[in-house]
């Protein structure tokens, strides 16, 4: 075991330090501070707590080095809620100008990314990416709110009549109260953000409500975006000169000649995003559960203990930073206990089975959100599943081949087991047997080291026999205490 842990550190520390040389390549630290520069940042996959952290920590520290600019470099299918309002509350304060690129070219700035998209001060996207589907995704999953299973979303808003309205009419509308409070507040905060930078409210609220998705073209033609760049030299470029609005007042972007200086993510946060990925959260909420239960099976072990705690401290952080369903978490709890009460409580596989079913169910209900990154796979809750009813089945077995073992009555355990004399005091003999000094008597002579047989147990007291009697031939060596014999002793 301790190799292992060796390993693992050893392991740890060389990830660290790559993390570490990786982040010192571009590290801001090396630029010199006070000097304008243009920070560049990059969000790659979905948004959550990791993210956020990550973007706030650099804009400030990007605001601190002197930065001129900021460019969030993005391509994100989406991502949670309060991690994105927390993203979008920092880029609306910040002294800096943000711009969003949605980049490289096959990239998208879908559901979360389109809110971050229309809260920054410049908004651009590179050819052959996209934007939309900003429907919350709890309530739509993938489908537009009020839209009949199987439908296609449309792809463009529908078309505005001559007072310039859309037809409400033909927007699916959602089916219950709860739904519409949501989809509203998300409708009224995009057409905010997109009020605030002059864009095009209207398609904003179609994304919302009916889940569209544009180009890049079409997304510049309908003034959703300010500018298509093919690259971030190209970006500056273009928005060189331009005039955004800030917070309080009007800014005139000056960043002609500005070097790029790139903020990636340290090691701080590179061990958060791997600590609150869904996956290893789940990982780690088991091999909490399992390991203090183990420990508790086996006090002193100590490593399952340890192990135990470790797992589930950071897995309890993990996941008060990600939208939990509370009751799936309950039935991985009930279901690992169900499985492990099968070893202690012998059902012939009722609790192993309930507890299989448990744990696979509460798998499924443990992140209550659809958005892609955020969830448990479906091959790592099958493999979690099959591992657990296996071990079950082990369990189910070995208690079943216990149960067909001839039982013998304790009083007449000891009886044919092999022992040595270790003192004689007058009849009071003591021999030795599997470690354990117990009294004894015996009708023929004996002598301190002699082997002797055990023929009769009368409670804490036993009747020996020399080995060596006539009968000794009948004797199995498997009854011989190993930790007691030498050499001399087999060759007689």
């Amino acid at each position: 075991m301790k190799y292992w842990i060796l390993i693992f550190t050893a392991l740890l520390l060389g990830w660290l330090g790559t993390a570490s040389q990786m982040s010192a390549d571009t590290d801001p630290n090396l630029h010199e501070p006070g000097q304008p520069h243009v920070a560049r940042l990059s969000v790659q996959g979905a948004i959550g707590p990791a993210v956020t952290d990550y973007l706030l920590r650099a804009m400030q520290k990007a605001q601190e080095q002197g930065a001129r600019a900021v460019v969030i470099q993005m391509d994100t299918p989406g991502g949670l809620d309060a991690a994105t309002r927390d993203i979008i509350k920092a880029i609306l304060a910040s002294p800096l100008p943000v711009m969003t690129y949605v980049y490289p070219s096959g990239g998208r700035a879908a559901s979360a990314g389109t809110y971050i998209l229309y809260a920054s001060h410049i908004a651009a996207m590179a050819p052959a990416t996209t934007l939309g589907a900003a429907t919350p995704i709890q309530i739509g999953g993938g489908q537009a709110p009020g839209q009949p299973p199987g439908q296609p979303s449309p792809s463009t808003p529908s078309d505005p009549d001559a007072s310039g309205e859309r037809d409400q009419s033909s927007t699916p509308q959602p089916a219950t109260a709860m739904e519409r409070k949501i989809i509203n507040d998300a409708v009224a905060f995009i057409r905010g953000l997109a009020d605030r930078h002059d864009r095009n409210a209207d398609w904003a609220e179609a994304a919302v409500r009916e889940a569209v998705s544009l180009t890049a073209a079409e997304a510049l033609e309908q003034q959703v975006v300010d500018i298509v760049a093919i690259d971030l030299a190209d970006l500056l470029q273009q928005a060189d000169g331009r005039e955004v609005q800030m917070e309080r007042d009007r800014l005139v972007l000056v960043l002609s000649d500005l070097p790029v200086v790139a903020y990636d993510p340290d090691w701080r946060n590179e061990i958060l995003a791997f600590i609150t990925n869904p996956q290893f959260a789940y990982i780690l909420l088991l091999m909490g559960i399992y390991g203090l239960i183990l420990e508790g099976y086996n006090p002193g072990a100590m490593v399952p203990g340890v192990v135990g705690v470790i797992s589930l401290l950071l897995a309890l952080y993990a996941l008060q930073l990600l939208p939990v369903n509370y009751a799936g978490l309950a039935l991985i709890v009930v279901g690992s206990l169900l499985i492990v009460a099968e070893a202690m409580l012998p059902s012939f596989g009722i609790l192993g089975m309930g507890g299989v079913v448990a744990l696979v169910f509460g798998s499924v209900m443990l992140f209550d959100t659809d958005v892609p990154g955020l969830t448990v796979p479906t091959e790592l809750i099958a493999a979690i599943g099959v591992v657990s009813a296996l071990l079950m089945l082990g369990v189910v077995l070995a208690i079943s081949k216990s149960l067909r073992i001839a039982s013998t009555a304790i009083e007449q355990a000891m009886v044919g087991r092999i022992a040595r004399v270790t003192d004689i005091a007058g009849e009071k003999v003591e021999v030795k047997v599997d470690g354990e000094l117990w009294a004894a008597t015996s009708h023929e002579p004996l002598q301190p080291g002699q082997l002797v047989q055990i023929v009769a147990q009368n409670g804490l007291r036993l009747e020996v026999k020399s080995a060596l009697a006539p009968d000794s031939s009948d004797l199995d060596s498997s009854d011989l205490d190993s930790s007691d014999l030498n050499s001399s002793d087999l060759e007689r």
